[in-house]
């Protein structure tokens, strides 16, 4: 038998594979290479380097620099996608009949290409974008930045019609897949990738509250400056928010509590220790798009998890966590969890419901199910 190719368009150089979207290509990368699918790889580049690690799961990768230029800003398309376009990219595509899977809307600007009519084109979609990009305007304080993220949502809504285009659409999350199941044709579930394989929790407790995320990102911003001024500031917990690039507001806001340290661009290893090392894992997200794949590393590897209900609307986590939404709430549960070993009936809770619904070869399974 023949083996099945299959060309994907990363938005981002996918390794290291250190955050949420490039954790769900490298992944899925991986797996699809495991499974003996001969993988064209085509990354742009914007500030990651190349790497020769994606070598080894891949029989070629390119490499395209992503157009920065400002007066894209002007154009009706989206920034994030038409800054992701090259005539390389095109004619490489068109060199057979391979399928092709562009990861996320921002990869889609060949979605449309009347020469690439009667190939079988897929889209991983990563969010709701325009949501994303609403919520991002919401809470960012620079003014042309906000006034950019509120330009971008915009377009993004009257640009995502192009998914009629896609055969099938492929939601992150339950709720992902509701939502565009309302408007388009040809949507199935596929869960995010991740690196775990199985559950790992450490026995006896930890020693220490935990949140992590990429801090430059407003969203996660927004939660870390929620733990340190309603939840942990004058508390006798101990919190350490871990992830990359800081806001200066963040790190004013963690200077003045004693309780709470920051470890700020650290490797992906480190943050992983520091999940094995906490007694819980405090996770709230303002933003129910898509799903934190820092929540699945949080259950796979940690002990308690606490976080809000918007964090696990309609992921199928919500009974491995406990969800609380207001500052009190979350204050008390951590309370009640910090000198609690996690309970074995729990572990063999999470084993059951993680493998059903977030294993990788399933869902690798399912991806391949849909190749020529």
């Amino acid at each position: 038998m023949q083996p099945k190719h299959i060309h994907i368009v990363s938005f981002d150089v996918p390794y290291p594979p250190d955050y949420g979207g490039v954790i769900d290509v490298f992944y899925k990368i991986k797996a699809l290479q495991a499974n003996g699918v001969k993988v064209h790889l085509h990354c742009f580049e914007y500030g990651r380097p190349r790497s020769e690690e994606l070598e080894k799961y891949c029989v070629e990768v390119f490499y395209y620099r992503r157009e920065m230029n400002k007066r894209f800003l002007l154009s009706s398309l989206p920034y994030i996608v038409i800054s992701r376009k090259g005539e390389d990219l095109i004619n490489r595509l068109l060199l057979d009949s391979y399928p092709i899977l562009f990861e996320g809307l921002h990869s889609c600007y060949y979605l449309s290409e009347q020469r690439l009519r009667g190939r079988k084109l897929m889209v991983r979609n990563h969010n709701i974008e325009h949501d994303y990009y609403e919520n991002l305007a919401r809470v960012e304080r620079r003014f042309f930045k906000k006034i950019y993220f509120k330009r971008e949502a915009v377009k993004l809504k009257k640009f995502e019609k192009v998914l009629n285009l896609a055969d099938p659409v492929f939601a992150i999350s339950k709720a992902d897949e509701l939502e565009l199941k309302k408007r388009y044709p040809r949507v199935g579930l596929l869960p995010a990738f991740h690196p775990n394989e199985k559950v790992v929790i450490p026995s006896g407790l930890g020693e220490f509250a935990l949140y992590h995320g990429n801090l430059e990102v407003g969203e996660n911003n927004e939660a870390a400056l929620f733990l340190v001024r309603k939840v942990f500031a004058g508390s006798a917990f101990p919190l350490i928010i871990a992830g990359k690039n800081a806001s200066p507001e963040l790190r004013a806001a963690v200077a003045g509590e004693k309780n709470i340290t920051l470890k700020d661009n650290i490797p992906t290893a480190e943050i992983d220790e520091l999940i094995l090392r906490a007694q819980v894992n405090v996770l709230p997200t303002f933003q129910a798009t898509g799903i934190k794949l820092k929540l699945l590393a949080a259950l796979y590897n940690g002990r308690h998890c606490v976080v809000n209900s918007q964090m696990v609307l309609q992921t199928g986590l919500e009974s491995l966590c406990s969800a609380e939404d207001s500052a009190a709430g979350m204050k008390k549960e951590i309370e009640r969890v910090f000198r609690i070993p996690v309970a074995k009936e729990e572990i063999e809770k999470r084993e059951r419901i993680l493998n059903a619904g977030f294993s990788n070869q399933a869902s690798v399974l399912s991806l391949i199910s849909f190749l020529p």
